[in-house]
């Protein structure tokens, strides 16, 4: 994980490089095997996992792009199809659900919105598993001329800043990590905690006015085009959006680990070949290059 961000704080943020560097080297699959041992139980996953089913997923807003190419290998190894994979924010993803939007598998950018959806009953706990991991950086228009940007040095106002509204994951964990240094206030429930020991919602910012924006795409938007100074989005945006350069690297013990679980819709028609499909995300070799192309890690 610390490599990456290194990559990426030294400018390494084109995605020709990037995939490069994701083939020089993955992250090792659960439950410690090497990667031939990975590929041997893949290989029969995959025989298994042949079907004619059309697989419909709800996944974070963050993974479009190395899900969209993940989904293409796994049609190639399997045959299994997907329908039009629904990319939103994961509270919204869970507000489909409930509204009886049909899925087989869902893959969100918290804990918390997974808690959620296995206490609503949306999907199967049973199926439940970490799959990805992200880190949060601050980032500023590729001509920007300052590096080394801080936490202190926003909550300071020495840059003006974007960061997701509290229905955004990235900007939950925005809120946490600034905390930390007095320029979010937590609601009176929280009072008195910080970082990592908060939700990051329902507070208020302190001695800075930040842009907020519904999606993490908008926020990096907003400092692509220099309408502020820097913004706090996923290592993995650099690589999804571009336009922009990493000036800052948040330190992950200021907020919440960022982990996507992943599990199998209840109402899934397909349960089966849904549980194969996580399965090889995190075991398959090749998969493995995907997801770290576009600056992810394994949990």
């Amino acid at each position: 994980m610390k490599n990456r961000v290194g990559r990426l704080a030294s400018g390494v943020i084109a995605l020709s490089m990037a995939a490069t560097l994701g083939l020089a080297g993955c992250s090792a699959p659960q439950g410690g095997q090497g990667a031939s041992g990975s590929a041997a139980g893949n290989a029969e996953a995959s025989a298994g996992a042949q079907s004619d089913a059309e697989l419909q997923i709800f996944a974070a807003n963050s993974l479009s792009k190395a899900m969209d190419e993940a989904q293409g290998l796994y049609t190639e190894q399997t045959g299994v199809t997907f329908a039009d994979t629904q990319y939103k924010g994961s509270g919204e993803l869970n507000e489909m659900l409930a509204a009886g939007t049909y899925a087989d598998l869902e893959i969100t950018a918290s804990k918390g919105t997974m808690d959620a959806a296995v206490e609503k009953g949306y999907v199967d706990e049973s199926t439940r598993t970490d799959v990805f991991t992200n880190e949060l950086v601050i980032v500023a228009k590729q001509d920007a001329d300052y590096q080394d940007v801080t936490l202190q040095d926003i909550a300071e106002g020495a840059y003006t800043v974007c960061v997701g509204d509290d229905s955004v994951p990235a900007g939950t964990y925005a809120a946490q990590a600034l905390s930390t240094v007095g320029a979010y206030e937590p609601p009176a429930d929280e009072a008195g905690k910080t970082g990592k020991d908060i939700s990051g919602k329902g507070g208020s910012y302190v001695g800075i006015t930040p842009v907020l924006q519904t999606s993490v795409g908008n926020v990096c938007k907003q400092a692509e085009n220099g309408d502020v100074d820097v913004a706090i989005v996923y290592s993995s945006d650099v690589f999804r959006f571009g336009g922009v350069k990493v000036v800052g690297v948040i330190p992950d013990d200021t907020h919440k680990a960022i982990v996507y679980p992943g599990a199998v819709c209840a109402e899934s028609a397909h349960p089966e070949e849904a549980a194969a499909f996580l399965a090889w995300c995190t075991t398959d070799p090749d998969a493995q290059k995907v997801w770290q192309k576009w600056g992810f890690d394994l949990a």
